[in-house]
């Protein structure tokens, strides 16, 4: 099974916006709650751009494993704050080849991102169009929960 989880908290190291860190099938990304929607996204943005870079995530495109390393659409992950996107329904994800849009409202506090994104990271990934790469094992969203038990 394949897990993204944002937590909005303050545990985070001395001075950080946001902090990343993968298992299997598992990314988790805690994000500072008190930083408006330009600075999360900024972070989140500056964050899974390195993350993506040394990860071992894929997305599979008609047909194609997309990485972070294929030429002319290489795996991306872009958060953009978005004046048309409502408080209420707060952020909206869009996929094509080789990126992950979520446009997030300008107003949205980082618990409201989090309380919106977890079900839409949830809802993304069960379509089935991404894999990750651990320690020589594919694991997909069929694969078992390891953390479950």
């Amino acid at each position: 099974m394949l897990r993204v989880v944002y937590e909005a908290t303050r545990d985070l190291d001395s001075g950080r916006t946001v902090e990343i860190r993968e298992s299997r099938g598992y990314i988790s990304v805690k994000i500072n709650p008190d930083v408006p929607a330009d600075q999360y996204t900024e972070a989140l943005n500056a964050a899974l751009k390195v993350f993506l870079a040394n990860c071992s995530w894929f997305q599979i495109w008609r047909g194609r494993i997309i990485s972070a390393n294929s030429p002319g659409s290489p795996l991306t992950v872009e958060y953009e704050v978005d004046d048309k996107i409502d408080r209420i329904r707060c952020v909206e994800v869009r996929e094509s080849r080789g990126l992950v849009k979520v446009h997030v409202a300008s107003s949205a506090t980082t618990e409201e991102f989090v309380r919106a994104l977890n079900p839409a990271s949830e809802r993304f990934l069960a379509g089935g169009q991404w894999f990750q790469l651990w320690h020589g094992e594919i694991v997909t969203m069929e694969s078992p929960d390891s953390r479950a038990a």
